[in-house]
């Protein structure tokens, strides 16, 4: 085979794995996410075994208990409001002993809160849209076009087999951004993903019975907290009032979704 087919046939691939990779997220958006999911799965898990690992988890059964009880109303919101997305079919739940104020949800079905957002977070409402925001992330598959996007061709010779099963498994895919495991946590969301996420929680909170008004008392305190600056929790996100702003203009339809809602299990 010549040098020019061989190119050729190595582009119409390119071409078509493209064209497979285009996805629609739960808002109607084009996204291009090329990573294999069991990959981002396989990255999800073990980022989330370190940190549990990591002697920071939290024993205090009455904060677990309420934090997996806010993240089971979400989940069940999400599963009813997007029944067209495949889902982990059960999620893990961890508070960690960090007073940074953050939280997360990895591939795969994990959710981490640090007691510095529930320190934050003044109600189970507030907390309900952090994690309501973090659970869209996973579910609009934000991390897997993020790391499309971070990894340009290298994602797209992974899907075509020029990267080995054990290069992938040994980690070389992840040194190639210098992310080691930690990467759902530490590769940061677009503002568009961030937006999306925004919307997606508020939708999730209000479909589960919590008051989505909240959504913007919560960025108004994490607005406060960085003292104008974004904290580690908002890294590349919108502008707080830019991100008020989209709360607002949805807040109308969220509540006619929070109205029609049965009340939490949680208390608020």
């Amino acid at each position: 085979m010549s040098k020019k087919r061989a190119i050729k046939g190595w582009l119409l691939s390119l071409v078509s794995l493209l064209l497979l990779g285009c996805s629609e997220t739960p808002q109607g958006r084009s996204a291009l996410t090329l990573v294999p999911e069991s990959m981002m799965v396989e990255m999800g898990e073990s980022a989330f075994a370190q940190m549990r690992a990591s002697g920071q988890v939290v024993r205090d059964t009455a904060t677990i208990a309420r934090v997996q009880c806010i993240s089971r109303e979400v989940i069940a919101a999400a599963r009813a409001l997007y029944p067209q997305v495949e889902m982990p079919s059960s999620w893990q739940v961890v508070v960690l002993n960090d007073p940074s104020p953050n939280a997360f949800a990895l591939p795969g079905g994990h959710i981490g809160v640090h007691t510095g957002m529930l320190a934050l977070a003044e109600t189970s409402d507030q907390l309900a849209a952090v994690i309501g925001h973090e659970v869209a992330h996973v579910l609009a598959d934000h991390g897997n076009e993020r790391l499309t996007q971070q990894l340009g061709i290298k994602a797209v010779l992974v899907v075509i087999g020029l990267f080995s099963e054990g290069d992938v498994a040994s980690g070389t895919l992840m040194q190639a951004l210098g992310l080691g495991a930690q990467l759902g946590i530490t590769l940061p969301f677009s503002r568009t993903h961030e937006e999306e996420a925004d919307i997606m929680g508020q939708a999730m909170m209000a479909e589960a019975g919590f008051d989505p008004s909240q959504s913007v008392a919560l960025w108004r305190r994490m607005a406060a907290a960085g003292n104008g600056q974004p904290l580690e929790f908002l890294s590349t996100h919108p502008a707080h009032e830019t991100r008020i702003e989209a709360l607002s203009a949805n807040m109308a339809e969220a509540m006619s979704r929070y109205r029609a809602a049965d009340a939490p299990h949680c208390g608020r």
